[in-house]
């Protein structure tokens, strides 16, 4: 884990590297002052030697300039550091994530997987900044005070020795009780983002079916159980300061009592061995060496809650893509002539309930081949096995006579465009929308691919017309135009394969048919495969293939279907009331 998210330090390392530098500079100028203070009041200030007071007061001046350069250096190069290191996390694991093959993307919810770039990657940015200056200051300073506290006076650097174990031990039980804690807050995280999610996201049903109230119930369950599991945490936390406040106490008091008795004994002659201002030295000391180990439990806590975000995150990043090129890409489709051959295929590699079995057919290049089944009869399944958005569990397909395991991925999604059922539009304008099929397209282009997709007529009647800007999601748009608006993204890639997964169910019969008839005279040499629940939105394909619990139970023309597939025949009497058009 550690190896990996070190990866992500990259161009920083600089920056990651000047900080604990520059800590340590600090540090040894901090531990300089109180030993300093001490001979200026033993040497200048008891006796009156103002050449001493004034030589020595000017050495702490300077300490104390050097401390304040070599602290500002040290936060500005650990602020740097740190802010740019989050940031290679978050461009790695989206990049990660784009690489992805759908079956990776089953494996994290699209609540969890923001939380991680959020949350989590916040959580990490902090603990690297702890790591990199208060995890190097901390021990330094610890040790580095206790090595001038045994120099001032090692019988009373001994208390030093009582207070820390019994420090230890408190710190090392609140960090152990209080790690699975914020482990599980962090999943519980996940659900509260999916639970808002779906609510922002399903927003209109909810209102439709006065659910709002159900919906607020979810969300204060969640949110109970975050706030539950945080005062558990926060509790435990809690012990921490006055923990550190005993002992710091404490150890001022043992120091006052036996020093004051040493001072008295030695007459507070500096040759004698205990003065004042060697007492007050050790008080400086103390001080920073409870508040170093103040800082140091605070370290283990940020380190606490980041472990599991680090977990978390490395799970993102340590995923591999199922799909990868091979080690000598194919980089040119012939055409888009698609076959199958004995494909079955499993989501999550369950092989013993595939959601296609046996599949075997093939589509000439240009020919126009319909898709109907039953809901969950692996339609959707079929179609994304061509541009290899899943890798067949058995079986070969192939597009434009090679398999498709042998292509360049980019070059054979180049070729296929889908017009998936989920019909997804991104916030910006109509423009940018449709330049998603081809950057480079004119608006000549974009007019020319939305009248073949039945678009242009309404947008035209758009105010700003093909400058109206679409909100995320395509919100203020019917689902009959974006449907069509993805058809002509889709058109504009000019692809040898066009997929269209159930993409017109939201338009009118008559959409439909002038849809189909300006594909077969406008885009002739291209195969489209065109999947549906209407009869007449694929009564006029060269062949239809009938799907049924995941096998292909018939192939032919509709003529043909009507004669020998039952389950065809049944769907067309359904839904022409028994041959009456």
């Amino acid at each position: 884990m550690i190896r990996r998210l070190s990866q992500c330090i990259r161009e920083y390392k600089l920056s990651s590297i000047l900080t604990p530098l520059f800590v340590s500079l600090e540090v040894v100028m901090e531990v300089l002052i109180p030993y300093y203070m001490g001979r200026l009041l033993d040497y200048g200030v008891t006796v009156g030697d103002m050449q001493s007071i004034f030589k020595t007061g000017g050495l702490l001046v300077v300490f104390c300039v050097l401390s304040l350069t070599f602290g500002v250096l040290s936060g500005k190069n650990a602020a740097t550091a740190s802010a740019g290191f989050a940031r290679n996390v978050r461009h790695d694991m989206f990049h990660n994530v784009q690489a992805f093959s759908f079956s990776n993307i089953d494996r994290f919810s699209v609540a969890s997987l923001v939380t991680r770039l959020t949350t989590d990657v916040t959580n990490l940015q902090n603990a690297y900044q702890m790591i990199i200056r208060i995890a190097v200051r901390s021990p330094l300073m610890l040790i580095f005070s206790l090595i001038m506290a045994f120099r001032v006076n090692h019988r009373l650097s001994l208390i030093f020795l009582c207070v820390l174990p019994f420090l230890a031990a408190g710190l090392a039980f609140i960090v152990s009780h209080a790690h699975p804690i914020f482990e599980r807050v962090f999943r519980t995280y996940d659900v509260l983002n999916r639970v808002v999610s779906e609510n922002l996201h399903g927003i209109r049903v909810v209102k439709a079916f006065v659910r709002e109230a159900h919906e607020k119930e979810k969300f204060n369950t969640v949110s109970e159980s975050i706030f539950r599991d945080f005062v558990s945490a926060e509790k435990l936390l809690a012990l921490n300061a006055p923990l550190m406040q005993f002992s710091s106490y404490a150890t001022m008091l043992l120091l006052s009592w036996f020093g004051a008795h040493l001072i008295v004994q030695s007459g507070n002659v500096p040759e004698a061995g205990m003065t004042t201002g060697s007492l007050v030295s050790l008080i400086a000391y103390s001080m920073q060496i409870l508040g170093t180990l103040m800082m140091l439990s605070m370290i283990f806590v940020m380190l606490t809650m980041s472990k599991a975000s680090a977990q978390r995150i490395c799970e993102v990043l340590e995923e591999d893509s199922d799909l990868h090129n091979p080690a000598r890409p194919v980089f040119a489709v012939k055409d888009g002539s698609v076959s199958f051959d004995g494909v079955s295929f499993s989501y999550a590699g369950d092989a013993e309930n595939p959601c296609l079995r046996d599949a075997t057919f093939t589509i000439e290049s240009g020919q126009t081949v319909g898709i109907l089944g039953a809901t969950g009869a692996g339609k959707s399944t079929l179609v994304q096995l061509i541009p290899r958005l899943y890798d067949a569990t058995a079986g070969t397909v192939c597009v434009g006579g090679v398999n498709v395991r042998d292509y360049d991925l980019d070059t054979l999604r180049s070729a296929v465009a889908m017009v998936l059922q989920k019909n997804v539009l991104f916030s910006g304008t109509i423009k940018e929308n449709l330049r998603w099929g081809n950057e480079e397209a004119t608006d000549e282009e974009l007019v020319e691919a939305c009248r073949l997709a039945q678009a242009d007529e309404f947008i035209r009647t758009f105010p700003d017309g093909y400058d109206t800007h679409i909100e995320q999601g395509g919100t203020n748009v019917s689902g009959g135009q974006k449907q069509r608006l993805c058809i002509a993204r889709a058109l504009l890639k000019k692809p040898k394969i066009l997929i269209l997964d159930d993409s017109t169910s939201a338009v009118d019969t008559k959409t439909d048919a002038l849809i189909r008839r300006a594909f077969r005279q406008a885009i002739p040499d291209t195969t489209r495969i065109i999947i549906a629940q209407r009869v007449s939105s694929v009564e006029h394909a060269d062949k239809i293939l009938v799907l049924e619990d995941g096998r292909i139970d018939a192939i032919g023309t509709h003529e043909e279907l009507l004669e020998t597939c039952e389950i065809y025949k049944e769907v067309y009497a359904s839904q022409t009331k028994g041959g009456a058009r």
